[in-house]
């Protein structure tokens, strides 16, 4: 049965053997419960299943591609046929699991936010083995003081540490995309930096990199009312840039403004 990728969804099928073998090979997964992420016509689904996990779980929101799914892999996978963004993925099973993902590149980040803003306490997977665009993969990954370094490096690395694995070439998909991709693997942070509501690290590093080549001091003012006070509390050079403060001190400039509005 023949599928043909649908551009709204973002499909780009993997077909390259050795990346699929590269991409199972990230990670232990024998005999622990595995979630794959849009997984097309179930080219790196059959990788998975060599490996012996525990249990596969496989979300998938395209109905002829569910279809294909079960009857591929009949009782091997449970396919969850709905839109990842309106799952609850903590409900899935009671054990933490490892994730795979191709994701459709017009949602990835959007996918990636929502599982980390929505992580409290506890983690529901144990690693996250994620394919994204390669620049916005650059953009994750980046560093402070680099001209790919925002709002997305800082909500990424609040809560998961992250390690670059490959990067993969347009002819490993089909349909070729016009751009190469990037393998990355998420892993928790055991103690990361306790905010009360997420919402406000969205919104203070978007009017801080809303301007992001305009000085500190202005976007400073529109979130502080007394913003020289609290520059000089944490010894910031109000000339300087967004991208040249570090992660962690954008997480002591949320605790702050939120100790301020109690």
């Amino acid at each position: 049965m023949f599928i043909k990728p649908k551009k709204s969804l973002g499909q780009n099928f993997l077909i390259d053997r050795n990346v699929l073998e590269q991409i199972v090979d990230t990670v232990e997964i024998t005999n622990k419960e595995v979630l794959e992420i849009g997984p097309g016509s179930g080219n790196l689904t059959t990788f998975i299943l060599k490996k012996n996990p525990k249990k596969v779980y496989a979300i998938e929101k395209d109905d002829e591609l569910a279809l294909l799914l079960k009857d591929k892999f009949v009782d091997e996978i449970t396919i969850i046929n709905d839109d990842v963004l309106k799952i609850s993925e903590d409900k899935i099973s009671s054990e933490k699991l490892t994730v795979f993902g191709n994701l459709p590149y017009n949602i990835s980040t959007e996918i990636l936010s929502k599982w980390i803003v929505n992580i409290n306490k506890s983690f529901w997977f144990e690693n996250l083995v994620l394919m994204f665009q390669k620049e916005v993969a650059e953009r994750i990954i980046a560093e402070s003081n680099t001209s790919k370094y925002g709002r997305l490096s800082i909500l990424s690395n609040w809560k998961l540490n992250i390690k670059k694995i490959i990067d993969i070439k347009p002819q490993s998909f089909s349909p070729r995309p016009k751009i190469d991709s990037t393998l990355l693997l998420f892993t928790p942070r055991d103690n990361f930096f306790k905010i009360q509501n997420a919402k406000n690290l969205e919104m203070l590093t978007r009017v801080f990199f809303s301007q992001r080549r305009k000085m500190l001091k202005k976007p400073f003012n529109q979130v502080f009312k007394n913003a020289k006070e609290i520059s000089e509390k944490f010894n910031i050079d109000l000339n300087l840039r967004p991208q040249n403060l570090e992660a962690e001190m954008y997480f002591k400039l949320v605790k702050e403004y939120e100790s301020l509005r109690c």
